[in-house]
């Protein structure tokens, strides 16, 4: 996986098909990332159009990771917090492709993501991941320390509830 890239992303052409082509496949192999199955091109799109013009407002920052031309990761750092929080940031919409899972591309993007948060100047990363089928065990390795579960609090793609558990992870200085 030495070939992976990881890179900032816009709202070109080919990029936004390709997101979309990926948030498709997540929902579809279960990830838990807000959407139900079937998921459709229209609604996965509208999401990435409205992803990436946050990004382009500083809002936001989507991280892609490329094995060559091809999209296979994708990791949202969420930056646009209240006045009372200039110090945090949040973790969102971490996909890999399923013949890329167990390759390390989702620890290189979270490193990313964590590295672009300090540079922002933020201090506190926070996320969720569902608690049936999440990616807990990558967070932990990652350093990320469980705050808690909430029961119940969110409907897998496929049906049925999940509860999902919330991490923390400090990072940075605060200045």
């Amino acid at each position: 996986m030495n070939s992976i890239e990881i890179k900032a992303l816009t709202q070109a052409a080919g990029t936004h098909a390709m997101l979309v082509s990926l948030l498709i496949e997540t929902i579809a192999a279960g990830g838990s990332v807000s959407f139900m199955h079937p998921l459709s091109q229209e609604a996965a799109g509208a999401f990435w159009a409205k992803s990436l013009a946050s990004a382009a407002r500083g809002e936001r920052a989507v991280l892609g990771a490329w094995d060559g031309e091809v999209l296979v990761g994708t990791v949202t750092l969420l930056l646009d917090c209240p006045p009372n929080q200039p110090h945090r940031a949040e973790i969102a919409k971490l996909m890999t492709r399923v013949e890329h899972r167990g390759k390390g591309v989702a620890t290189r993007l979270m490193r990313a993501a964590e590295n672009l948060a300090v540079e922002k100047g933020r201090t506190l990363l926070v996320l969720d991941t569902a608690t049936e089928e999440g990616a807990s065990g990558l967070y932990e390795r990652l350093g990320f320390t469980l705050a808690g579960e909430i029961p119940d609090y969110a409907l897998k793609p496929h049906g049925g509830l999940t509860g999902t558990l919330i991490y923390w992870k400090r990072i940075g200085q605060f200045r």
